[in-house]
Formats: structure tokens, C-alpha cells, sequence
């Protein structure tokens, strides 16, 4: 299973309102912007601005469909494209079935 990144948030520190300003300008850049903040602090030291930043890259619904199905098989039977040695099938009541060109082999030795 492979991990994918769907959504990352960032905080900037700007001294004066024009770097906050040009911080999300510059983020703007990004097609997966989805949301900018820009607050106004004090401390003792004076005034500041903190940036916020919040992209998202996917949905988990789009992640969740671009996964590949994995068996077209019928309920209760296993498909034959999951084996890549000998083609069987394997039926609701757990039987397997075997054509009838690979029950014999005249390349195996049977001990």
C-alpha cells in the first residue's frame, strides 16, 4: 500500500504586513492553495504576522477510485488471471477445477 499526501498545512512568521503579503502571493503559485491566512500578533518585542497556509492535493474519494480493481471474477470464484502458474478455478464450495489439458503432464515426475 503506498502513501499518499492529501492535504499539508504550513505557518510562516513575517516581521511587517508586506512579507506576509508577498509569503501568500508566492503560495498563490500553487494550483493546490485551498486556504491563506494572515494574522496580526503582538508580544512584548512588538507586532508580527503569522501566515497560514493550507494546501490539499487529492480527496480521499479521488485516491479511493484510482485504485485498480483486482478481481472481475464472480462471487465465490476465483479468477484465473490470479494464478500465473497452472490455469484452475475454485467454486463456492471451495472445489477446484482444472482443464482437462493440464490434469496430465508428461514433463513431471510423480514419486
Amino acid at each position: 500500500m503506498s502513501k499518499v499526501q492529501l492535504n499539508q498545512k504550513e505557518q510562516h512568521y513575517a516581521d511587517t504586513r508586506e512579507e506576509a503579503e508577498e509569503i501568500v502571493s508566492a503560495a498563490k503559485e500553487n494550483d493546490h492553495l485551498q486556504m491563506h491566512k494572515i494574522t496580526e500578533k503582538y508580544n512584548k518585542y512588538g507586532q508580527y504576522f503569522l501566515i497560514d497556509l493550507t494546501y490539499a492535493y487529492q480527496t480521499p474519494k479521488e485516491v479511493m477510485e484510482s485504485q485498480p480493481q483486482k478481481d472481475n471474477a464472480p462471487e465465490g470464484q476465483m479468477s484465473i488471471d490470479d494464478h500465473e502458474g497452472i490455469e484452475y478455478s475454485v467454486d463456492g464450495d471451495g472445489t477446484v477445477n482444472l482443464p482437462d489439458s493440464q490434469l496430465e503432464s508428461d514433463d513431471e515426475e510423480v514419486i
